[in-house]
């Protein structure tokens, strides 16, 4: 019995020292990342969804760049189109230019899988140049949101067209299926 109190205090005085030691690695294991600016967080989408449609623009076989589901859709081509030159909408206020003239680009000035390609991605670096421009300050300026006909931040109008793009990358994996295809982004990673 006499050496109980001894080994009571051996196994207390390494419990103290270990406790501590164990709490010091836990807090080296796991950094705690500072979260990103506001406006990498909108460029980040921006990009993520315009790589996304830039995948399927330059995947999809040029010989149904002009199929339609039912006859009342957009070709693939036109939904392409629309969606890139939507992004306009929000690119030229947020640069301080006029509006775009028209809604939606036509089919006939884009005649080739190429053409329409190249209008993709100039549609989103456009829009990623303009945030980038626009900075962390920059996402609180207003601009009037051409459809609402109110004032909007720069933040909320890049997510509406982020999330307009989104749709129609959505109605665009209709497309892929429908023709047989397997969407990029579905694909097995390799």
């Amino acid at each position: 019995m006499s050496k109980m109190p001894f080994l009571a205090a051996a196994l207390l005085a390494v419990a103290v020292v270990a406790i501590p030691a164990r709490a010091q690695e836990a807090k080296k294991e796991t950094p705690v990342k500072p979260a990103d600016s506001p406006s990498k967080v909108v460029l980040d989408s921006w990009n993520d969804i315009g790589r996304k449609l830039i995948a399927m623009a330059e995947d999809f076989p040029e010989d149904k760049y002009d199929y339609k589901p039912t006859p009342a859709q957009r070709s693939f081509a036109e939904q392409l189109l629309h969606a890139a030159g939507a992004n306009y909408f929000f690119t030229d206020p947020a640069m301080g230019k006029k509006m775009p003239a028209g809604e939606d680009p036509k089919r006939d000035q884009f005649k080739t899988k190429a053409d329409v390609v190249a209008f993709v991605k100039k549609s989103f670096a456009d829009g990623a140049a303009a945030i980038k421009a626009k900075g962390d300050k920059g996402m609180s300026d207003l601009l009037v949101d051409p459809f609402a006909h109110q004032q909007v931040r720069v933040l909320d109008m890049a997510y509406g067209f982020i999330e307009h793009s989104g749709e129609h990358y959505g109605q665009l994996v209709g497309y892929y299926r429908a023709s047989g295809l397997v969407p990029p982004e579905s694909r097995p990673k390799k």
